[in-house]
């Protein structure tokens, strides 16, 4: 292999890890000028083609074309419903095409479009309230749970409170929820924190009870320490259950939230579906539906995304297999 194909092929895993371009540079800063700039070159081209390549295959995937299919079938079943066939009760239902133009109109019938600055507003808000309770449920539920799935003394105690109380619907809080938390944002966060924690919770134990018996048995010969353990098996272990858990808390979020904000919110996607149906403006209520559906779906992506990046390991090791 010559000196620049050796080059190449270091510049090239670098740049495939995320390193710096200082520190590819320096990778082959022992080279003279003429190699290390072909190098250099033929390394990036060899990234970006990689890079362009992924979006090819991600444009052709069976997976895009059958959900834009999916999509398609959806509108077109809708559009028959509500305009051409006007199925009985489906008559109440505004038609997809009233639907998006009213959302792209500068000037809407019903004051809530893409163009109208309520509409982010109501946006901005739910979205503070759903990350600022998801946040607080990640913080108490993962901890808790693994505690729940590492002590069978702690398990044992809080265990029956958890189940007595997960049952419970979100909503069913929402009356002591407003009397007894101070404002109008605490109430609201603290019922869309409710479904989310358990999930977090659940999860979590579930993942601590995964892990092969034979991880702690082999940390034990190694002279681990109940610290050591916690850190190197019982979490990076679990990992794979709480990031599902973390999806479903994240999803269940978003459910819990309207109902807060129909009952107890004067802001956010909630209440502009709640105040459109009190007005009678359909439109509003489907375009209110969508955006929850596209953040709910942005949201819970993200995490998967986080999740798959930071399980790296896992996947490979499921690969080699």
């Amino acid at each position: 292999m010559g000196t620049i194909e050796m080059q190449t092929q270091t510049v090239t895993q670098l740049a495939a890890t995320g390193a710096s371009p200082s520190s590819i540079i320096f990778s082959v800063a022992g080279a003279d000028n003429g190699n290390r700039e072909a190098a250099l070159i033929e390394a990036f081209r060899q990234k970006n083609g990689s890079s362009q390549g992924k979006v090819g295959r991600l444009l052709r995937s069976s997976s895009l074309r059958y959900g834009a299919l999916g999509f398609a079938v959806f509108l077109v079943a809708w559009y028959l419903a509500t305009d051409l066939l006007k199925l009985p009760r489906f008559n109440f239902l505004p038609s997809p095409v009233l639907v998006f133009s009213e959302w792209m109109s500068r000037e809407p019938t019903h004051g809530v479009s893409i163009f109208t600055p309520i509409y982010y507003e109501h946006i901005l808000v739910s979205m503070r309230r759903v990350f600022l309770a998801f946040a607080i449920a990640v913080l108490a539920g993962v901890p808790l749970g693994i505690l729940l799935g590492w002590s069978r003394a702690f398990h044992n105690f809080f265990f029956p409170i958890v189940e007595l109380l997960r049952p419970i619907p979100p909503l069913a809080w929402v009356p002591f929820a407003v009397l007894i938390l101070p404002g109008v944002e605490t109430p609201v966060v603290f019922v869309t924190l409710l479904a989310a924690f358990f999930a977090t919770v659940l999860n979590t134990v579930l993942g601590v009870w995964s892990i092969n018996d034979d991880y702690f048995r082999a940390a034990s010969c190694l002279g681990y320490t109940r610290l050591d353990v916690l850190t190197r098996v019982i979490v990076p272990g679990s990992m794979p259950f709480v990031f599902t858990g973390l999806q479903i808390a994240m999803g269940v979020s978003w459910f819990s939230l309207v109902g807060g904000e129909m009952i107890a919110g004067r802001s956010g996607l909630g209440f502009l579906i709640f105040d459109a149906y009190m007005q009678v403006a359909l439109p509003n209520i489907v375009i209110g539906m969508i955006t929850l559906g596209i953040l709910g779906y942005a949201s819970s992506a993200a995490i998967r995304r986080l999740g798959d990046r930071l399980m790296a390991w896992q996947s490979k090791g499921r690969n080699s297999q």
